[in-house]
């Protein structure tokens, strides 16, 4: 793709680009739709899973909530599922324009970010989310509870994608400190800036009190400074490259 687009005029260059930036997202959309159909199929055994805990039935209050509450989870896990096609499909993208050794480099970074993107959700899922619904539970209990199968999925999922989502920190860093766009230095100079984001996020995703908040924010801070620590080492390989 780079070298005919090095003969195109401009426009014709960006046209080139859009087609192949529709081309990877039809591609990732599709994976996504099969991954979906397939995770709909085992939505009751999944639902059963994640329930197995809760004493009692959930509750809906509409007949059409069933299929909303099977669409969320069929959902969440196409999601999980398509994680590797997506990661794959950008770096496809971007990868003309890499260079020799960026695009070794880059390449080996696909299975971590998707593998990172389940660690994240994992320690969501088994640390934040139980730590989290046992303080509610906590503070709820002079009230009478019964927890619809809608709520209880929109908090779970509020409460483990989003750190699949910061887990991919060290990934991006990496990535894009390969191509150029970052440095340790920039990260150094942005870190406090970076903590107090990091901060605001986990006050925002946890229960307002002060262990949970500690409990969010050192895993967040400790992923910061493993970004900054790696991207040290592939700027330092570049240099050394250079």
């Amino acid at each position: 793709m780079a070298d005919i687009a090095d003969t195109k005029s401009p426009n014709e260059t960006v046209i080139l680009h859009l087609e192949e930036l529709r081309k990877r997202i039809i591609i990732t959309l599709a994976a996504f739709v099969v991954t979906f159909c397939a995770s709909f199929i085992f939505v009751k055994d999944i639902y059963r899973w994640l329930v197995r805990d809760v004493e009692g039935k959930l509750a809906i209050l509409a007949p059409s909530d069933v299929i909303w509450v099977y669409f969320l989870l069929s959902g969440v896990v196409a999601i999980a599922l398509t994680m590797p096609v997506l990661a794959w499909q950008s770096w496809l993208f971007v990868k003309p324009a890499l260079k020799a050794h960026e695009y070794k480099a880059t390449k080996s970074l696909i299975p971590a970010l998707a593998l990172l993107f389940i660690i994240g959700i994992c320690f969501g899922y088994f640390i934040i989310y139980p730590m989290v619904y046992s303080f509610l539970e906590t503070m709820a209990g002079d009230f009478e509870t019964m927890y619809t199968a809608e709520k209880y999925f929109t908090f779970m999922v509020n409460m483990t994608v989003p750190f699949g989502i910061l887990f991919e920190m060290p990934v991006v860093v990496m990535f894009l400190t390969q191509i150029g766009v970052l440095n340790p230095v920039r990260m150094a100079k942005i870190r406090k800036l970076s903590y107090f984001v990091l901060a605001i996020t986990a006050v925002t995703i946890t229960p307002p009190d002060i262990i949970s908040d500690i409990l969010v924010i050192i895993p967040l801070f400790l992923l910061y400074e493993l970004s900054v620590s790696l991207s040290k080492v592939i700027y330092r390989r570049q240099n050394h490259t250079l």
